[in-house]
């Protein structure tokens, strides 16, 4: 049986057009400026080399180099999108390897600082959240004020207090929280964002499936907490002092920040806090939960425009 590249040698003989544009296409890939330069640089490589690796010299010179006619990772044109080609001499042959270009290191950065952010229950819009998409309302000047200060602290380190926003519904207290998680993610520290009555039905049906404990660890260790409309519903004595005081106990000691979303004050909450599923007020244990919070969060009031109005 004839080699196949013998084969195909004879094949192109017999074929005039083939050949032709053969020829036309190594010309053009060996007058490429760049080719030529590398080539340059190997005068060991001997004709029969270079037209051995003919093919690999041509993808090259049809790939772009280093995003030059990129306009960005979606738009990438070369056969391995975000990676530009580069070539190599070993042992006399001529290799064809990909490295990663600079968008694409930027689109795997974006990747991997989007998975920092985790969520239970939170719409996308709070996912995409930004401190410049805050209305610069002077009801809300307070508020963005010691946003700004736990960020500016964050050159030392994560901050021991979170903020407990609170205010009427519509003002933009979970929009905050999206804002700050974003934020956050550039300083590669994660934040898990919890909507609290979703949060409570996801611990009562982790008691199923005898998760409860790894889901409860995990909640106390995430760097940055934040708990969306705390308040919005009466808990159980049990979820109360046995989840969220846990939690808040181990976030308290280890120094780590909370965020809070509300629509009542520290002092409401209290209150709040003290009733339980059951009918019983329970004011000590109201207590004991309300001082964790204190140390895991500075109170903040927004009373702004309605934005779900406008």
């Amino acid at each position: 049986m004839k080699p196949v590249q013998s084969s195909l040698q004879k094949w192109m003989q017999q074929n005039g057009n083939f050949q032709e544009n053969y020829q036309k296409i190594k010309k053009d890939v060996l007058s490429d400026p760049e080719i030529k330069e590398f080539l340059s640089l190997h005068p060991e490589l001997t004709d029969r080399v270079i037209e051995k690796n003919l093919i690999k010299l041509y993808e090259y010179k049809t790939q772009s180099k280093q995003c030059e006619n990129c306009l960005g990772y979606d738009s990438c044109k070369n056969m391995l999108q975000g990676y530009s080609p580069i070539l190599r001499v070993e042992n006399n042959e001529i290799h064809l390897s990909y490295e990663k270009c600079h968008s694409r290191l930027i689109f795997e950065k974006q990747q991997e600082q989007q998975k920092l952010i985790e969520s239970l229950y939170m719409p996308r819009e709070i996912l995409e959240a930004t401190m410049e998409g805050i209305d610069l309302d002077p009801n809300r000047s307070m508020a963005i004020k010691e946003m700004d200060q736990f960020m500016s602290e964050l050159q030392n380190g994560i901050p021991r207090k979170g903020i407990y926003f609170y205010g009427p519904f519509g003002v933009g207290k979970t929009y905050f929280l999206g804002a700050i998680a974003n934020e956050l993610k550039k300083y590669n520290i994660s934040s898990m964002l919890i909507y609290m009555p979703e949060f409570v039905r996801e611990i009562k049906s982790s008691i199923k499936d005898d998760s409860i404990n790894e889901k409860i660890d995990y909640f106390k260790k995430a760097d940055v907490l934040m708990l969306d409309d705390i308040g919005a519903e009466t808990h159980s004595a049990w979820f109360r002092d046995e989840v969220l005081g846990t939690i808040l106990q181990y976030r308290m000691m280890e120094r780590l920040p909370v965020f809070f979303t509300s629509n009542y004050s520290m002092e409401q909450l209290e209150d709040q806090l003290a009733k339980s599923t059951r009918g019983d007020i329970e004011t000590v244990k109201a207590g004991r939960i309300m001082e964790r919070i204190k140390q895991v969060s500075k109170e903040v009031p927004i009373f702004a425009k309605n934005r779900r109005e406008e």
